[in-house]
């Protein structure tokens, strides 16, 4: 028989969590009525390990964006850890309080343990999902099945990386930053190209060059700097206001794409760049690769200036595909239901976020809802505003 359940939450990174916790603290589900499907051996796993992979430090988020109820709640945490501590580590950075990642995954720790959140997690992998007139029936890949009365999808980009079309996806040497079990690689000293021109490339080769190794960057554009990966005005009503008067979606998608600031860093990671360059550390080569050679001790990289790089290691940090997630499951689930899309493929939802009655969503697959700051942590926040004055208005 299947598992019933009130509601399932699809996806356990930073934006299932946290709707996890708004449904229980903020709507008064019972935990025994809810769970969070995920794959992963622990909640936020994801995360944590493309986190690790990049070396990242500090977070490009202010301190006000995390995943408990009270938008100062990291803020206090972090006053009572330094009490406790001697020693005072360097927990936040400037501007807006930006947290140290060890400061922001413990405090995620303690948002798992206020709510039980560890106890409500099934890992394991929907397959099939479809839609009957009062629930959503769920297939798992163990074979087992769950019914639900309220499905939210928090699907994110984690598992369809950006692989260039001359990067060979079986090669030893080559890898994608955000491979499953990539944190730590490699341990030995190595001469290492990164591939990619915003944060992610940056503070990987950062990391790399810290550790010891000899590292190449290749990016197809000029270093650009940006605080954050859209305006902050994205977040209120100084371009949201527009954004939810335009009805044409296909204007909403150039909205979004215009905004985001891909394969940009904000000024200190810009900072430690232009250190590591002057100093020798590090090269940068503002250029294409058209063509790749895997020869026994290295492997070469023909640029579009006829540079030929000679590396031991090749490290992809281009991002995710900008395809919508969720896969076969998802394509089922639209088709069981005549669920609406835009022609970008992403869904069309009402201002609650949902896309059928049954059925909520957020991160990429809300953006066309909640704009260009929809898959970030900020947009889990307004996500989580949405979904539960929903909940209280249907109460």
């Amino acid at each position: 028989m299947p598992v019933k359940l009130d509601w399932l939450i699809i996806g356990g990174g930073i934006h299932g969590v946290h709707i996890a916790a708004r449904l229980l603290g903020e709507c008064g589900i019972a935990p025994d009525r809810l769970r969070i499907l995920d794959p992963c051996d622990r909640l936020l796993a994801h995360w944590r390990n493309c986190a690790a992979a990049t070396g990242m430090t500090h977070l490009r988020s202010p301190g006000v964006h995390h995943l408990d109820l009270d938008p100062f709640s990291l803020l206090r945490f972090a006053g009572r850890r330094k009490k406790r501590k001697r020693r005072r580590a360097r927990l936040f950075v400037p501007p807006l309080d930006r947290p140290a990642l060890a400061l922001f995954n413990a405090h995620c720790d303690r948002v798992v343990e206020t709510f039980g959140l560890a106890n409500l997690h099934i890992q394991d992998r929907a397959t099939r999902c479809s839609v009957d007139r009062e629930s959503v029936c769920i297939q798992l890949s163990s074979g087992d099945g769950i019914t639900v009365q309220h499905l939210v999808l928090a699907i994110g980009a984690g598992e369809q990386p950006e692989w260039p079309d001359w990067a060979p996806r079986s090669h030893a040497r080559v890898h994608h930053v955000f491979e499953p079990g990539l944190a730590g690689w490699p341990s030995s000293s190595e001469t290492v190209v990164v591939i990619g021109g915003g944060i992610s490339a940056v503070q990987v080769a950062l990391s790399l060059v810290e550790k010891g190794h000899r590292v190449h960057i290749v990016s197809r554009h000029a270093l650009r700097q940006h605080q954050f990966d859209s305006d902050p005005g994205w977040l209120g009503p100084k371009f949201m206001e527009r954004f939810r008067r335009e009805r044409d979606f296909d204007r909403r998608r150039a909205l979004i794409t215009a905004a985001r600031h891909r394969g940009s860093v904000p000024p200190d990671i810009r900072r430690a760049l232009r250190r590591s360059i002057a100093g020798g550390k590090l090269l940068w080569h503002e250029d294409q690769v058209e063509g790749f050679a895997a020869h026994r001790n290295d492997l070469a990289l023909r640029l579009t200036t006829h540079t030929v790089l000679k590396a031991e290691r090749v490290l992809l940090a281009t991002g995710f595909s900008s395809k919508r997630p969720g896969g076969a499951m998802v394509d089922a689930l639209i088709a069981s239901a005549a669920l609406p899309c835009a022609r970008c493929g992403y869904p069309i939802v009402d201002s609650a976020l949902r896309w059928h009655p049954l059925i909520h969503v957020s991160g990429p697959l809300a953006e066309l809802e909640l704009g260009p700051a929809s898959r970030n942590i900020a947009g889990a926040r307004r996500a989580g505003d949405r979904l539960t004055s929903a909940v209280r208005a249907r109460a």
